[in-house]
């Protein structure tokens, strides 16, 4: 019976040994859950991915915070200009994504997506309604910067004399967002009905959509997930330089391919940054007790590089690091996008204004995403938006000022996943989890049988060495 167990523990040891490391290294049930992964997380009709891609469930809340102006008539004497931060006001998103249509063969699906703001009372600082901030005139300068190469420049110049404009004004919060009527605005209106009456920082951004995408499915490779292949009906973008810096790469930010590893460069096309940015790997996190790669945009984004030149406008004029002049894609109006208080940004832009305390903690963007799934655990957008600002000798209203990005407002776009969510999530990733982690259960199996077959070899041993009186007594006795 001893012998038998001996025999038995010995050969199961061998077997279960042999047999996790071929596992191992054929990465048979890793393989398995991947390609489970990459089956199930696709654009296609019935599947969680697709549901979660159509209607986002996990709830996002865009922060706004202004500058207000404290002192414009030193400013228009040429001094520096103070501002002290406003906010937030808070608003609930709701997105989803409409007229949905698959393409051919199930691999492009064409959507817009929706986007409408609820404002969050309980989470701002005031009634955006009645709050009031005083900021730059963005229509009296926008309307400045087209006379330069505008054949409206009389008129515009005729305009600005007759109504005595100012440089800087005051709106409410609420108006400042979304939208008011503006006096030279619609004078212009009446010569140019294509330039709206209006102006608003997201004017015509609430309960709308910001246009039409073609997106890949997955459906023929996983890391195609949601990839953006077509915005507005161009497979590529007309206001840069170059071919490199027209490109529209990756997704649209809201969701990613799964099996993420943290070698990998990941790309996003923001629409209102109108360009494509990468995210790098930075850190390893838990969120809501799920593991997470933080990727983050990294200072090489807008710094002031050769691989950027093809984003200066006009070609060769380049402001600094940190700082992307998007005139080209905002009609016009001297709009320079940073990153909040001018983080990552040229010292100079920061110094520049009073008012501004760049720090990482609450002025970065980043993104926690869940490896195994590329779903978005936790994550903060956050840019500036600016205006390029000068004197003008041929109007009175921008005084003395100096020469300056101003800052107006910044945003912190967020999302957390819900403990709800966070939860099935937890129980499909520790199942995984299980399913590939069988190849060690075997090996621990034949580590065990391994240990018992060594205590019978040694207790056996043990056995022959001990033996009774006459066993050890010598065969031939003198």
């Amino acid at each position: 019976m001893g012998r038998c167990c001996f025999y038995t523990a010995g050969t199961l040891s061998l077997l279960l040994l042999v047999t996790s490391v071929t596992l191992l290294v054929a990465r048979v049930f890793q393989k398995a859950v991947d390609q489970s992964i990459e089956k199930n997380i696709v654009l296609r009709n019935g599947t969680e991915a697709f549901d979660s891609w159509e209607k986002p469930p996990l709830p996002v809340y865009t922060q706004f915070y202004f500058f207000n102006v404290t002192n414009p008539e030193e400013i228009l004497r040429g001094e520096t200009p103070r501002v002290e931060e406003v906010g937030p006001y808070t608003y609930r998103e709701l997105r989803n994504k409409a007229n949905i249509q698959f393409g051919d063969n199930g691999t492009t699906i064409s959507a817009v997506s929706n986007k409408a703001y609820v404002f969050e009372r309980d989470q701002s600082v005031g009634d955006p309604k009645v709050d009031l901030i005083r900021t730059l005139n963005i229509p009296v300068l926008t309307v400045i910067e087209w006379s330069q190469v505008h054949f409206l420049r009389e008129i515009i110049e005729a305009m600005l004399k007759a109504y005595q404009q100012k440089l800087f004004v005051t709106h409410t919060v609420d108006e400042l967002l979304w939208g008011y009527k503006d006096e030279i605005l619609s004078l212009i209106h009446v010569f140019r009905p294509d330039i709206s009456p209006y102006f608003g920082l997201f004017y015509e951004k609430n309960g709308t959509n910001d246009g039409d995408y073609v997106f890949l499915t997955g459906e023929d490779n996983y890391l195609n997930f949601t990839k953006i292949v077509e915005w507005n009906g161009k497979t590529s973008l007309d206001w840069w330089v170059t071919d490199k810096c027209n490109m529209i790469n990756g997704t649209d930010g809201d969701s990613f391919h799964p099996l993420i590893t943290k070698d990998e460069v990941l790309y996003v096309f923001p629409s209102d940054f109108c360009r494509s940015v990468y995210i790098t790997f930075s850190d390893y996190e838990s969120v809501q007790g799920l593991p997470a790669f933080r990727y983050r945009v990294p200072a090489e984004i807008l710094a002031n590089t050769s691989d950027n030149a093809g984003f200066c406008i006009p070609e060769g004029n380049c402001l600094g690091s940190g700082v992307l002049n998007v005139s080209i894609c905002k009609n016009g109006a001297p709009i320079i996008m940073s990153f909040p208080h001018f983080y990552q940004a040229d010292e100079r832009f920061v110094s520049a204004i009073e008012g501004m305390h760049p720090n990482k903690e609450d002025h970065e963007t980043f993104v926690d995403i869940n490896p195994l799934t590329g779903i978005i655990l936790k994550a903060a957008k956050r840019f500036q938006i600016n205006i390029y600002v000068k004197k003008s000798d041929d109007f009175v209203e921008t005084g003395d000022i100096r020469t300056m990005v101003f800052p107006v407002m910044y945003l912190n776009e967020s999302v957390l996943i819900d403990k709800e969510t966070a939860s099935r999530l937890k129980s499909v990733i520790n199942t995984t989890l299980i399913i590939t982690n069988i190849p060690y259960i075997i090996m621990a199996l034949g580590v065990f049988f391994g240990l018992v077959f060594t205590w019978l070899a040694c207790k056996g041993q043990g056995s022959m060495d001990e033996g009774t009186a006459d066993e050890r007594a010598p065969l031939i006795r003198t």
